[in-house]
């Protein structure tokens, strides 16, 4: 099984792949490159790389304390199946500099049971998903 390497180093992400693959989403058919690229460099990025290839990203919107937003989880259609959306997920969670966060959440039409594995759980309205984590005690 090819290993997948994860990296928060926003100036390792093949931007024009990436806002291509978000604007042929359900979600993000209604943005552009500029609109995008706000949304990169205003939120914590991760990258999966297999052979040194981008394959997939994530990103977060986060106040680094108490909540965070997951969004933007894609994986290149070739590569889909392999873990890499998992693994996306949880480098966001394992993140160091978000161990405060204990409110997280997120909004999907179809991928529940991935986020589910995690803890997510769904909300009444059938998309917005919550993760409430406890607390971890800061030295």
């Amino acid at each position: 099984m090819a290993v997948i390497e994860i990296s928060f180093d926003l100036s390792r992400i093949d931007f024009d792949r990436t806002s291509d693959e978000i604007r042929q989403s359900y979600w993000g058919g209604a943005r552009n490159d500029d609109l995008n690229r706000r949304a990169l460099d205003n939120s914590l990025c991760v990258g999966a790389y297999l052979d040194g290839k981008q394959v997939g990203f994530a990103r977060v919107v986060t106040d680094y304390a108490c909540f965070a937003y997951v969004c933007d989880v894609i994986v290149w259609a070739e590569h889909r199946g392999l873990g890499i959306g998992k693994t996306l997920i949880q480098a966001l969670l394992d993140h160091p500099e978000l161990q405060s966060v204990t409110g997280w959440s997120l909004r999907t039409s179809d991928a529940h049971s991935l986020y589910e594995r995690f803890g997510f759980v769904t909300s009444a309205d059938g998309m917005y998903m919550r993760f409430a984590r406890q607390p971890v005690a800061q030295a």
